[in-house]
């Protein structure tokens, strides 16, 4: 069977088995639990996560003591916090299993190593630090544009994966509204 990493990233630049099998020793495989933290505010971040199977979602708790959800990340989605991670700060973040995961890990160090010793892999992350500066883009869009009844039926048309995977009260949490008033937009939308 081919690994579901060496799948994404043929999507994006050409590697054969012997150069792909050299990139994923840079990385280290981890299962973690539903709810389990991988990253805790205050902790330097070290580490970029790409997820094989799950759900993972970056939080911060906010000065009134509520999560706020500002990223999800599925299959063949990378997360960690970026300004933290480049400059190996404490984060201000948690990355925390939305459901039983398993995932990929490789060390700011480690990938800085495995970029020189692969420079094609430049033009890769190119492509994927854009595509989540574009899904950045659209979520500031969301958060100014619509309304909150118009960002819940946007998401549900432009993301259903998440809608249908991930547990309504994150779905709140991510557009920045109750979970009470989340139902009473759903319950509007059946009536």
């Amino acid at each position: 069977m081919v690994h579901p990493f060496y799948l994404h990233l043929t999507q994006f630049t050409t590697l054969d088995e012997a150069e792909f099998e050299s990139v994923l020793s840079f990385f280290k495989t981890i299962k973690v639990r539903k709810k389990e933290n991988l990253l805790i505010e205050g902790q330097v971040c070290k580490t970029h996560f790409f997820v094989l199977k799950g759900c993972l979602r970056k939080f911060f708790i906010n000065n009134k003591g509520v999560e706020q959800t500002t990223e999800f990340a599925i299959e063949n989605w990378w997360l960690t916090d970026n300004i933290a991670y480049e400059r190996e700060l404490p984060t201000q973040f948690y990355i925390q299993a939305v459901e039983p995961c398993e995932v990929l890990t490789i060390e700011k160090h480690l990938q800085d190593q495995l970029l020189l010793e692969h420079p094609t892999l430049e033009r890769y992350f190119r492509f994927i630090y854009q595509r989540a500066f574009a899904a950045s883009q659209m979520r500031i869009k969301y958060l100014y544009d619509f309304s909150k009844e118009e960002a819940y039926f946007q998401l549900c048309k432009n993301q259903p994966e998440f809608v249908q995977r991930v547990p309504q009260y994150l779905i709140a949490s991510f557009l920045g509204f109750t979970p009470e008033y989340l139902s009473e937009i759903r319950n509007q939308k059946r009536s």
